[in-house]
């Protein structure tokens, strides 16, 4: 009898720690980047880091409908002190792909390992070319998010 209810015990508290190693999400704001031309997109992006991978929801209106656009986290470039404008490079473990609806909204949800995004400084939403991603300008949308440690 012991062991059938230790193991619901032993599984609550596994569960409570996992949970408690989740790191409350970070949001941010995303703004409109001058390869978005006529488009006002605006958003948000929430990060939520466990000991091991980065989650990330970004949530964005305000794009062009029934449309393809890819996501990533960028290392800071030097054209700028301005992450958004540095011009860095992405890092490609971190794309996501979505489609926009016909209203012109998109949400886009991936996982990424924490390793790979230690080193980014800013979050950035390019429209596609294809469903594979391809990204088809500089960025319509990025907000900084400083480096994560």
């Amino acid at each position: 009898m012991l062991k059938v209810l230790a193991l619901p015990t032993l599984a609550l508290a596994l569960s409570a720690c996992s949970m408690s190693m989740m790191a409350k999400p970070m949001d941010y704001t995303l703004a409109k980047q001058p390869a978005g031309n006529a488009l006002s997109s605006s958003g948000t992006v929430s990060i939520t880091r466990s000991s091991d991978m980065v989650m990330t929801t970004a949530k964005v209106m305000g794009l062009a409908p029934n449309t393809y656009y890819v996501a990533h986290y960028h290392v800071q470039g030097a054209a700028s002190t301005d992450a958004c404008a540095s011009g860095g490079a992405p890092i490609m473990s971190s794309k996501i792909v979505g489609m926009s609806d016909a209203s012109g909204m998109v949400t886009l949800t991936g996982s990424v390992a924490a390793a790979d995004v230690m080193s980014a400084t800013y979050f950035n939403i390019h429209t596609a070319s294809d469903a594979a991603g391809t990204p088809a300008d500089a960025g319509v949308s990025c907000t900084a998010i400083g480096k994560m440690m």
